[in-house]
């Protein structure tokens, strides 16, 4: 059984060939947060990442847009929508090893250092000492558009959160900037250890625009936002 498709916005060419779906996901009752999904298109096809179901208009406007063939999970604790879209589309399933919160559908490819990916211009940052499974994806264009999960957030607004999960957010360290999300923090660093050399190696990329699957896309200066964070989060 699928996971109903929930309210989301249409989708958004947020840069030539990059697309943007801005949604939501319930997580208890009148509790609900956002979820994001990106699209990248290559001669006609599309790698649809952080997978969110569609509305019967959002696949049709997925479907104007390219064909999806590939979908690609990035973190451990998404992946609700990811066996609809193989079946649907019957696109090629990407995640790293031992990602099984969801554990259906079973990878076609594993994400892993080498792995050569389905979008020219796109390099895979893999977490190394998280406790489950974390990576990202950096597109060399636009000036180098970082894509993240749960690790790195940027929340310039709070759309598509329930009332409730709203005036929960700043008491649980969900500020609107761009932050490591706290509850994965939390959950993903082992016993008397730190993430910190991730987040520093993370920084040595070269990105100017961050895009996750919770909150909104941050142009520009995301660099410089993710600095500030990985200093708040560590110091």
């Amino acid at each position: 059984m699928y996971a109903q498709a929930q309210p989301h916005d249409p989708i958004a060419e947020i840069f030539p060939d990059v697309f943007l779906l801005r949604g939501s996901m319930r997580v208890g009752r009148g509790m609900r947060i956002s979820r994001n999904m990106t699209l990248l298109r290559h001669d006609g096809k599309l790698a649809a990442i952080n997978a969110v179901r569609l509305s019967p208009a959002g696949e049709k406007q997925l479907e104007s847009l390219g064909k999806v063939t590939h979908v690609i999970r990035l973190g451990n604790f998404h992946g609700l929508d990811d066996r609809y879209y193989v079946d649907r589309f019957g696109a090629k399933f990407w995640c790293q090893a031992e990602s099984r919160h969801y554990s259906d559908p079973p990878p076609d490819q594993l994400l892993e250092d080498g792995v050569s990916l389905p979008v020219p211009d796109t390099d895979l940052f893999v977490f190394e000492y998280t406790r489950r499974p974390e990576c990202a994806l950096l597109v060399r264009r636009h000036e180098g558009i970082l894509i993240t999960c749960d690790s790195l957030q940027h929340w310039g607004d709070r759309r598509y959160c329930s009332i409730l999960v709203r005036a929960m957010l700043p008491f649980i360290g969900f500020r609107r900037r761009t932050l490591i999300g706290p509850l994965w923090l939390k959950y993903m660093t082992p016993r008397d250890a730190s993430l910190r050399a991730d987040f520093e190696r993370l920084l040595q990329l070269p990105f100017s625009h961050l895009v996750n699957a919770h909150g909104s896309l941050l142009r520009d200066n995301a660099h410089a936002a993710a600095s500030a964070a990985v200093r708040r989060a560590f110091s």
